[in-house]
């Protein structure tokens, strides 16, 4: 959901990555990959086909509510919730994905390079550029 997709396509397209993992044969020692980055890579794959075929509304899961939280404390997490989402849409999806790949799932830089192949350069340039265009638009959101 992350990268873009709605949350009521995440079981078909989660479904799509492992018939497409099954057709290429499973997962049996991709070389230097891991089954994490190599099923990574897939989703990254069928997430962006899916963007580009539909361009939806982008979907964070929403944010727990600690319960026993005034209704104040719930409507500050929804609206933080609100921003961090709308921030992370006006990000391209090239950026976007180095984004949450790195900053909101915790993978390393080595890694996202290797689910996105691209170089490891590039991942650190994106990121270094998404953090600040993430920065930029919240702080102007927040100035609103």
């Amino acid at each position: 959901m992350r990268l873009g997709v709605p949350a009521r396509d995440v079981p078909d397209l989660v479904q799509d990555v492992f018939l497409i993992a099954h057709r290429k044969g499973g997962f049996t020692d991709r070389g230097r990959a891991k089954p994490r980055t190599w099923l990574g890579s897939i989703a990254f794959r069928v997430a962006a086909g899916h963007r580009r075929r539909r361009r939806p509304v982008v979907g964070l899961p929403e944010a727990p509510i600690p319960a026993g939280s005034d209704p104040e404390q719930e409507v500050q997490a929804r609206r933080a919730a609100q921003r961090v989402e709308a921030c992370l849409s006006a990000l391209d999806l090239p950026h976007r994905a180095v984004f949450v790949l790195f900053e909101i799932e915790g993978l390393s830089g080595a890694e996202v390079a290797e689910i996105l192949e691209i170089p490891a350069g590039t991942v650190y340039r994106r990121l270094s550029n998404a953090r600040h265009r993430f920065a930029e638009a919240h702080a102007r959101m927040v100035a609103e």
